[in-house]
């Protein structure tokens, strides 16, 4: 009567077992480390703060991302992401550089959890090179240290590292193209996803040509937090920001990375 019994019961726990291990292989996660023009306002970025009320429309790219790995639209990436769903996990925070993220514990909290596939998409550059601050300040060699460091510590997961090019700003214009304002960090991104052999978005480049083609006055008062006063709650002395996007600018920045992740999709090979 015993056995009748331990057999049913070995065959349910070793179900379960092959449930969970499902459950755990039926998506990845896509982390975003990064800065302000990533980030999420809209999930308790402060807690107990109505986000409607004290931030809106200010929205990061990664904040409207999750639209973009939906089941149909994954089929593009089918080479990247190779489960059938994928969640964003949004960790960018404003104000982070390289070095503030690290030592913060920001990554740390990202590398505990990754897991083999999953996805961990880089964009700094914006605070790095903020010389007047230094609590955010990396040198040229510093920020190529730390996305060194990021690379190699989520490969050794079994993650795949992509690095990007920080957004563009809405300046400098010079007739009628938008220019790169990150100085060097830009190529730094370049140098380091080239020399470790890392799959790479030129966001930057990206982003500025998209701007361009929209041109400044346009993109300024519908992408970028540009709007007069008495328009938003959160801002009733309205706002002049050439940095952060409203949504309408977030939601394109956003395409652009999936655009880029489709054009990485295109050069594996199975």
């Amino acid at each position: 009567m015993k056995i009748k019994f331990i057999v049913p019961a070995i065959c349910v726990i070793a179900s379960l077992t092959i449930m969970a291990f499902s459950v755990r292989k039926s998506h990845v996660t896509v982390y975003l480390i990064g800065d302000s023009t990533m980030a999420d306002y809209a999930n308790n970025y402060e807690p107990g703060k109505d986000y409607m009320k004290t931030r809106y429309p200010v929205t990061g790219w990664g904040q409207v991302f999750q639209q973009f790995l939906v089941k149909d639209s994954l089929q593009k990436v089918n080479k990247l992401i190779k489960t059938h769903s994928a969640l964003v996990d949004d960790r960018a925070r404003g104000g982070r550089s390289t070095r503030a993220f690290f030592q913060e514990g920001r990554w740390r909290a990202v590398y505990e959890n990754l897991k083999k596939d999953d996805l961990v998409l880089m964009q700094f550059g914006h605070n790095d090179g903020a010389e007047n601050m230094t609590e955010r300040y990396v040198t040229i060699e510093g920020y190529k240290e730390f996305l060194r460091l990021f690379v190699s510590q989520t490969r050794s997961k079994g993650a795949i590292p992509i690095i990007l090019t920080p957004v563009a700003r809405n300046y400098p214009w010079k007739d009628g193209k938008l220019q790169n304002v990150h100085g060097l960090y830009d190529q730094a991104a370049k140098d380091v996803a080239k020399e470790l052999n890392v799959m790479f978005i030129d966001l930057n480049k990206k982003s500025m040509d998209f701007f361009t083609k929209k041109g400044e006055t346009f993109s300024a008062e519908n992408y970028f937090m540009n709007f007069p006063a008495g328009k938003y709650e959160a801002y009733p002395d309205g706002q002049k920001d050439n940095t952060h996007f409203q949504t309408k600018g977030a939601i394109e920045v956003a395409r652009l990375v999936f655009e880029g992740m489709k054009e990485l999709n295109a050069t594996i090979k199975n």
